[in-house]
């Protein structure tokens, strides 16, 4: 049985962080995933790398494979880790002590010898001479369906995080938000096994989902939406939370808190000689003066133009933008070299 380096499949050093573990899955997964990437050895190189995440993603595995390390060959050639020497696999043959993995679905054999009794739930049966054997010394959990389904249930991680975006408009509106994102779980045909055809063989499913958010009032820049229920699916129909993580985004508006910042554009003569200029805005179309002699980055306040707060609303400051037309005349230019002049 050949051994696979799964640090190799990963791209990462057999001393990498959790963090760098998991790094560098999201973004192998993202390059093979067969919604994505529709070449043969892509799914084949997926389902390798969600193999290399399942054991070295999770501790206790990761601890076990590292046990093993690169002496795993096969057959004779195995050298056992430290506490294994005189401890027989026999998979059900009689004698010694047996363990009965029933399939590790997608996986490969090499993976399934070292972690079946932990993917599919395996009993460990006892013949004479080894009843005494701790099995928790020797890293193994307890494998019975009722403990391994338990661990594996207070283990799961359903939740799922993402990025709200959301416009000036948006917030002020208060109106529900509809949220599409593409949603990825465990195949609930094969259990994430990785063996049918619903998921291609990659134990994982992806669809989009649309959801509608009921936006607080004390939103803010990093302020964090949770929906209940709206997460991954679970062993027992256990559900995770969907958590959305708000991030200000707007063209025309520069985001502060419950303060807006819009750019108005006016000419030069405008900002010479002072101007009306009639601007959009949120609480609709308004008409301001703007001083004579105002210069490209100055900003005029206007009270109570902004976004809703606990008692009225927030400001918006109106930021002048000095703008020259590209089209200008031969008479305009020459009316502005004149001007050039006077004021040497």
């Amino acid at each position: 049985m050949k051994y696979k380096d799964y640090y190799e499949t990963l791209g990462i050093k057999r001393d990498a962080t959790e963090a760098e573990v998991k790094s560098a899955y999201r973004k192998l997964a993202r390059k093979y995933h067969p919604d994505v990437n529709k070449t043969k050895e892509a799914e084949e190189k997926f389902k390798d790398i969600n193999e290399a995440y399942e054991v070295l993603g999770d501790k206790n595995k990761r601890q076990r494979y590292d046990s093993l390390g690169s002496n795993w060959q096969g057959g004779a050639d195995y050298t056992p880790p430290p506490g294994f020497e005189n401890f027989s696999f026999n998979f059900n043959q009689g004698g010694a002590q047996s363990f009965d993995f029933g399939g590790a679905g997608g996986f490969s054999d090499f993976f399934a010898s070292l972690f079946g009794d932990m993917m599919s739930g395996g009993r460990a049966q006892t013949h004479g001479g080894f009843g005494g054997f701790d099995f928790s010394q020797a890293g193994f959990e307890n494998s019975s369906r009722t403990t391994s389904g338990r661990a594996a249930s207070l283990n799961e991680n359903l939740d799922v995080t993402k990025t709200l975006n959301l416009s000036a408009k948006e917030i002020f509106e208060r109106k529900p938000v509809s949220v599409t994102y593409t949603e990825m779980d465990k195949c609930g045909y094969c259990n994430g096994g990785g063996y049918c055809s619903h998921c291609g063989g990659t134990g994982i499913t992806s669809a989009p989902k649309t959801v509608n958010v009921k936006l607080p009032k004390d939103i803010h820049e990093g302020s964090k939406i949770r929906l209940k229920g709206e997460g991954k699916s679970g062993n027992r129909g256990k559900k995770g939370d969907l958590y959305l993580v708000v991030h200000f985004k707007d063209s025309e508006y520069d985001i502060d808190g419950i303060n807006l910042t819009k750019e108005v554009e006016i000419t030069p003569p405008d900002a010479v000689l002072g101007c009306e200029k009639k601007i959009k805005t949120l609480h609709g179309e308004i008409s301001i003066k703007i001083p004579s002699g105002v210069s490209s980055g100055q900003s005029l306040r206007l009270k109570g133009l902004g976004l809703p707060a606990d008692r009225g609303y927030g400001d918006l400051n109106a930021k002048i933008k000095i703008v020259v037309d590209k089209n200008n005349s031969s008479e305009v230019i020459e009316l502005y070299r004149k001007i050039r002049n006077l004021t040497k």
